[in-house]
């Protein structure tokens, strides 16, 4: 740190010094036990931490400082409840608290699944006394949400601009009382990209102020520059300063632009690549001030199957430029840290919750479904203490299970784990199929189906390309119980090994591990489902007694 002086510390404006209310959270009743033999734990106990801090699909993190504490929030895309809302004491110990959006906007539209659509990167802030995301569907435009208390309730989504393609606000309230809003493109939809564009906003964020905006910064005019994307804009030391990656997500780096005038021209530089480490394309992410003063930036990096995992890096100022990380092998551009101090110290050791006892009066806050939900889909109450999911009645999709609005899911939550559970169908009809899912573009499942009035139990791969993969059963056990104990091994690099039991005690494995993938713009996801193919009295079910997630 010895680049960063004292004066540069104080050339910082307010807009980053953000005010000192802390928002309540709200309990979590997922059982986590010993946060210590979770499946990834960041804080290794003596001062310091390692990278990835959250080894978990928080895709497209944005954080700020409210007081002594730290606020996240990440992309979701197509599941539900949308928008995950974290906090930590340190920003390395991270807390699940809640969504900010319960149910995608609009309803009819995320009814079934749309992956890779719905809620894309976002932006958080704390401004005017009450915290603010603005957030993009890439098909229908920005929408901004607020709250007073970070755990929610949050506002109704307003569609503040309209338009396909329109990706990656950051918003910027100026010190002459002016409001601004910076956003990226898509190719995919708006046939442009590798520009960032400016709107004039009104300060109560309610309405935009031009029409078109203005392209401050352009990718294609900086050569080697591709898919400019992502930015996040501050005013500190007299400069505008927009954080922005560039290059794709696998193999990008990260890169600052700023200017004295709002309006341009930008200088630009290479803050932060690979280097000589092992992480790729360090990329998209938020600059964060602790409160001693030293400064740090939150980012992804793309990890396939296991999505865009989340990083802490040091940064430091040289000539009012920030260097992210370590010092790499070009002069001016850091690249990441493996292991670092940690920016606060003495916080409890924390992690997002993974297992669920089904023990409380909702479900853990790690769980997402495929699309919006109904609440009639499930119950904790029927039977206390054991989840009940209801059979959902999806002919269409029955070959695809990925397709099906009901599929529970929670991100992968390390390289390495085990996930154990038990399982048992209830008035089970012909053509029902319940079970454990590792949900991706290509997924596996093991678990229990109705076929010609007996019960079996089958392990299912789904292999192809793209989002339309096939499905190829296997039919494991011709005759089976309706009771069965479940189990999944996930290796590091993504090999995945299923096996089931009668008695808890021994265990047969299933085939060969299966090599799982990524889902569209997220990692894999690890689940339950219960579907079926026609309504039966007394209605199917599937009751899970526990979903435990440990160290494997």
């Amino acid at each position: 740190m010895s680049n960063y002086t004292f004066s540069t510390l104080c050339r910082i404006t307010s807009t980053l010094l953000i005010g000192f209310g802390i928002a309540a959270c709200q309990h979590n009743p997922s059982t986590q036990g010993d946060a210590t033999k979770e499946p990834w734990v960041a804080d290794l106990g003596d001062g310091r931490y390692k990278n990835p801090v959250l080894h978990a699909d928080y895709s497209d993190p944005d954080a700020i400082r409210v007081g002594d504490t730290y606020f996240m929030t990440s992309s979701s895309f197509n599941s539900a409840p949308g928008l995950p809302l974290l906090q930590s004491r340190d920003l390395v110990n991270w807390e699940l608290v809640g969504h900010a959006l319960p149910q995608l906007v609009p309803a009819e539209r995320f009814a079934v699944p749309r992956h890779g659509e719905g809620v894309w990167a976002p932006c958080l802030r704390y401004h005017d006394n009450q915290f603010w995301i603005f957030y993009p569907d890439p098909d229908l435009g920005i929408f901004v949400i607020t709250a007073k208390d970070f755990a929610g309730p949050w506002s109704t989504p307003k569609l503040l601009l309209p338009g396909k393609g329109i990706i990656d606000p950051t918003p910027l309230w100026d010190e002459d009382g002016k409001a601004y809003l910076l956003h990226g493109w898509a190719k995919s939809r708006a046939g442009i990209n590798n520009l960032l564009t400016l709107r004039t906003m009104a300060p109560d964020g309610s309405r935009l102020l031009d029409s078109a905006g203005q392209t401050i910064i352009d990718g294609n005019k900086i050569p080697d520059y591709r898919t400019l994307e992502g930015p996040k804009f501050y005013k500190a030391n007299g400069y505008y300063y927009v954080f922005a990656p560039a290059g794709g997500v696998e193999q990008g780096w990260q890169a600052v632009f700023r200017s004295r005038s709002i309006n341009g021209p930008y200088e630009v530089r290479t803050v932060m690549d690979q280097g000589n480490s092992p992480i790729n394309g360090p990329h998209q992410g938020a600059w964060v001030r602790a409160q001693d003063g030293r400064d740090w930036f939150l980012h992804f990096q793309d990890k396939e199957a296991y999505g865009r995992v989340m990083h802490l890096q040091p940064m430091r100022w040289v000539d009012d430029w920030p260097l992210i990380g370590e010092d790499g092998p070009k002069p001016g551009t850091g690249q990441p840290v493996l292991t670092y101090a940690k920016p606060v110290q003495g916080a409890v050791i924390k992690v997002p919750p993974t297992s669920d006892e089904f023990n409380g009066s909702r479900l853990g806050l790690q769980w997402e479904w495929n699309a919006n939900f109904n609440t009639q889909w499930y119950s904790l109450t029927e039977r206390p203490g054991v989840l009940r999911l209801y059979t959902q009645i999806e002919p269409e999709v029955i070959n695809n299970v990925r397709r099906a609005p009901s599929v529970l899911t929670q991100k992968l939550p390390a390289p390495e784990f085990t996930v154990n559970t038990h399982v048992q169908l209830n008035n089970a009809a012909d053509g029902d199929r319940a079970g454990l899912i590792l949900n991706a573009m290509q997924y596996a499942w093991l678990g229990l189906q109705k076929t010609a009035g007996v019960t079996q139990l089958v392990y299912v791969t789904c292999t192809g390309s793209g989002d339309r993969c096939t499905e190829a059963p296997q039919v494991i056990l011709p005759s089976a119980p309706s009771s069965l104990y479940l189990r999944l091994n996930m290796a590091d690099g993504a090999l995945a090994s299923f096996s089931y039991s009668t008695d808890n005690v021994n265990f047969q494995k299933i085939a060969q591990a299966f090599k799982v993938g990524k889902g569209r713009w997220v990692g894999a996801q690890i689940g339950l489902f219960s579907i079926g193919e026609k309504m039966t009295t007394p209605r199917s079910s599937m009751d899970v007694d526990y979903f435990r997630v440990t160290a494997k």
